[in-house]
């Protein structure tokens, strides 16, 4: 298509020298259907492979349209540009991984859930950077509250509703070092904690405790109860710069995407986190890796 040869991108003449061929090379192969698309599928492309070249990574384009190339190069490479163009990049590469790659089951394309911010996990380096974060602030009450509220989120999946009425009796170690949450309300259940954050979750219940009273875990100090009490204190949290914001939703999000990752017992999940429908399991599909075509034919064959 004489899009694909008259058109070029905007880098530089030596990065353009390196990663043009190979650019150009699979936006023909992938068989654009308009000249537009042409230009759009390249351009992408060609940024995606000129960031991948200035980090010392592969550069041809298989390599970097996997679902998890795509995400490392919105996430590193991308943080100058507004979420709507993030966006629009992302779309545009993921229409050419489809048209170049083939779909991603081989039983044909998966089906299209929203995706949301809210419900995007946070990745292992986002983890360690809360953490950190939570050890390092300034006073007892915020540091135990920021690590009560990343051990209930990450390794309970627990939402700001469940966390806000918990007493620190409700949290149980079992002689095997497991350690349970009694979950209150109408969801009212017992969660065993991801062993990561068992240690935190026990270090904080510790701190909060007191002998013969029954005190809230989350700042049991406060005596306020409202629904805005984990948004409240979340806004007196110093956050050092270039740390996520916490966001329970997203830490309970993380817990799901995990756990169908380990491929988890589907209705052991669904009790572990007290759901009924699978509402909050749809929204957190776009971000749940796929299995290789080899690795999804086998699971299928053996079904």
């Amino acid at each position: 298509m004489d899009a694909i040869e008259r058109y070029r991108p905007q880098l530089s003449g030596p990065v353009w020298d390196r990663v043009g061929p190979d650019c150009r090379r699979a936006v023909s192969k992938a068989k654009p259907a308009t000249p537009k698309e042409a230009r759009d599928w390249l351009g992408a492309l060609a940024h995606a492979a000129a960031h991948a070249d200035a980090s010392g990574r592969p550069t041809k384009a298989e390599h970097l349209l996997t679902a998890e190339a795509i995400e490392w190069y919105l996430a590193t490479g991308c943080l100058h540009l507004e979420e709507s163009s993030r966006s629009n990049r992302r779309c545009r590469l993921n229409k050419l991984r489809r048209a170049l790659l083939g779909p991603d089951l081989i039983t044909g394309n998966p089906a299209a859930y929203s995706g949301s911010d809210a419900s995007r996990p946070y990745t292992k380096p986002e983890q360690a950077q809360l953490y950190a974060s939570a050890r390092a602030q300034p006073t007892d009450e915020l540091r135990y509250g920021l690590l009560t509220l990343l051990a209930l989120g990450f390794g309970c999946a627990l939402d700001s509703a469940e966390i806000i009425p918990l007493r620190t009796h409700d949290v149980r170690e079992a002689p095997n070092g497991a350690v349970a949450v009694a979950v209150r309300g109408q969801r009212a259940r017992v969660v065993l904690c991801r062993s990561a954050w068992a240690p935190v979750l026990t270090e904080a219940t510790a701190w909060a405790s007191r002998p013969g009273q029954a005190r809230s875990l989350f700042r049991p100090s406060s005596h306020a109860r409202g629904t805005n009490t984990v948004t409240n204190f979340l806004a007196r949290a110093k956050k050092p710069p270039g740390t996520p914001s916490l966001v329970i939703g997203r830490a309970r999000a993380t817990w799901l995407v995990d756990a169908i990752e380990a491929r988890m017992h589907l209705p052991t999940l669904m009790a572990a986190v007290g759901l009924t429908t699978l509402r909050s399991i749809d929204r957190v599909l776009p971000h749940v890796r796929n299995l290789a075509p080899d690795q999804a034919a086998a699971v299928l064959k053996e079904l």
